[in-house]
């Protein structure tokens, strides 16, 4: 893959801001022992106009919550606005069992006495990262509230019984949310107000097809489009509410695609890689006839790449 800051360059990023988050990464170097953390991406997100916003914001030193249905590249850019600023990254994936010690860190037990044992937000904050809040809106509102402090104007933690730390600098934070998973809840508004909020739209067939042809570029030209069509035509069913969000799995469909690569017939592949992961008989029986209207029963692995 080509380097990302060439990538945002193809994509048609301001080269302004492009030239500050360099500027940001040379000012802010890191530390040996954090470059390990710096993402390298396997997939790069599509689209200018969440680029430009999402970069303005980090650049004002703001934090980001990037609110979208599946599929719609959230944990994606997430991980490359990490990688192009260059910055140490902490995954952070919340549950209801969330609690602060969980973020902040909590005693332990270690060399015959009581010590802290950081946890990922208060490293991150110390180590100026980036600290990506997988689904925030799956913790309950009791355990984030520890976040307000550092998320706003103060950017502060407090460790009970310890110490009170300031922010490094360069931390931001980025938080990832989707109302339709089971287990979310209705975001605090204390704390959706720390965030700039970026609405994620939905994946277009062309930056699907584009999306197709880097992963996989010797996929042939028909069938990187009815590959993407497929995916459409499911996430108009899910849309209309005929099939459930379960099958609007782009990572499903990407991971049937390589295991055409190594030889499996391509409807198994599907399967494999999309319809197995739906257990409700009806709603598997009508992705199949989607599938079937798409692709032939009989193709053969071979038949879809050229070469």
């Amino acid at each position: 893959m080509k380097k990302i800051t060439d990538f945002l360059r193809d994509e048609g990023i301001s080269p302004e801001l492009i030239q500050e988050v360099q500027e940001f990464s040379a000012t802010h170097p890191v530390k040996e022992g954090l470059k390990g953390r710096i993402p390298v991406p396997h997939f790069y997100y599509y689209g200018k106009k969440v680029w430009e916003e999402a970069l303005a914001a980090l650049l004002c030193g703001k934090n980001l919550l990037l609110a979208g249905e599946k599929a719609t590249g959230k944990n994606v850019l997430a991980e490359n606005l990490a990688a192009v600023f260059g910055r140490p990254a902490w995954d952070i994936s919340f549950h209801v069992n969330m609690d602060a010690s969980s973020l902040i860190g909590t005693d332990t037990f270690r060399n015959g006495k009581v010590e802290f044992r950081p946890g990922p937000v208060y490293s991150c904050a110390c180590s100026g990262g980036f600290g990506i809040f997988d689904e925030i809106n799956m913790a309950r509102n009791e355990a984030l509230a520890v976040l307000h402090s550092a998320l706003d104007f103060r950017r502060v933690i407090d460790v009970p019984g310890y110490e009170r730390i300031t922010l490094a600098d360069d931390t931001r934070f980025i938080a990832t949310m989707n109302y339709n998973y089971a287990g979310t809840r209705e975001l605090n508004e204390a704390l959706a107000s720390r965030f700039v909020v970026i609405r994620m739209p939905v994946l277009t067939l062309e930056d699907l097809q584009r999306l197709l042809r880097e992963q996989f570029p010797d996929l042939s030209s028909k069938y990187n489009k009815q590959f993407g069509l497929l995916f459409m035509d499911i996430q108009k069913k899910c849309e209309s509410g005929e099939l459930t969000s379960k099958a609007m799995d782009l990572r499903g469909l990407l991971d049937a695609i390589s295991l055409m690569h190594k030889g499996i017939p391509v409807r198994d592949a599907l399967d494999l890689g999309v319809t197995n992961k739906i257990f409700d008989s009806y709603e598997q029986a009508l992705l199949s006839d989607v599938m079937n209207a798409r692709i032939s029963m009989k193709l053969k692995a071979s038949e879809v790449f050229d070469g």
